[in-house]
């Protein structure tokens, strides 16, 4: 029996894995048998998720500290990681940021902090496992996180360094679609919308939010816990070879409107 998503011997990078949705994407990997590089800024919870892969799910996990605009960093993370293992399969682009003001105030150093993040160091990130691993082996799975609001605009949140940076994400995933699919590389997008995680639970559960939902969402909630894992899984698979330069809405259907 043929298993479509199995990850058995496969290695992935998940940035932003300290809290949140990088910690649900890495678990949903480990889970299919990948081993797991978590990093993020923050040592002590990275070495807690770690530890909670290996006991869960019985796979390795390599957890390195990480600050995605510093290039050094990421170029000396990324050689650690390849060197541990001796391969990359596939790369999650997760960490971010989000500076929320009206337009009209938002400062040069916010906008710049935004795309610094988001954009620029997902695609640090992208250049050096491609260049190390990627592109060497004839294979792998990049898979960028943006947004629904890198697909449209919102009038519940001011946040356009966020619109601005996610967007540049959505293309700069075709760009390299387009440029490293000889090579046996996938780069596809998510573009998750409204999830529960614990930076946004204060606002989700709101009855204010709620009663938005019911109108701007179809299905009328927001995302729960989990419920990004199976495309995440999905465009990580082996057997996705022929799925490159998509962007996933997984949003409820907001962006069908």
């Amino acid at each position: 029996m043929k298993s479509y998503f199995d990850l058995k011997g496969h290695v992935a990078i998940v940035t932003g894995c300290s809290t949140g949705l990088g910690v649900q994407m890495a678990k949903a990997l480990a889970n299919q048998g990948c081993a797991i590089v978590p990093i993020a800024r923050r040592m002590e919870l990275l070495e807690s998720v770690a530890k909670e892969l290996t006991d869960e799910f019985g796979v390795e996990a390599l957890p390195i500290r990480c600050d995605i605009t510093d290039t050094e960093m990421v170029n000396e993370t990324v050689k650690k990681a390849y060197e541990h293992f001796g391969r990359i399969d596939i790369l999650i682009n997760n960490a971010g940021t989000g500076a929320v003001a009206p337009a009209e105030d938002i400062t040069d150093e916010q906008f710049g902090n935004e795309l610094n993040i988001d954009l620029f160091g997902s695609f640090k990130m992208a250049r050096a496992v491609a260049k190390q691993a990627m592109i060497p082996a004839k294979y792998g799975r990049i898979i960028n996180i943006a947004s629904m609001y890198g697909l449209v605009g919102n009038k519940i949140a001011p946040c356009s360094p966020y619109h601005a940076a996610k967007g540049g994400v959505v293309n700069m995933t075709r760009g390299l679609a387009a440029e490293w699919g000889k090579y046996g590389i996938t780069v596809n997008c998510i573009c998750p919308g409204y999830f529960w995680t614990p930076l946004t639970k204060d606002t989700l559960d709101t009855d204010w939010f709620k009663q938005y939902a019911a109108g701007a969402i179809p299905v009328e909630r927001y995302g729960k816990e989990g419920e990004l894992d199976s495309t995440a899984i999905f465009l990580a698979a082996p057997t996705s070879s022929y799925v490159n330069g998509v962007m996933v809405p997984v949003d409820g259907g907001y962006t069908c409107m």
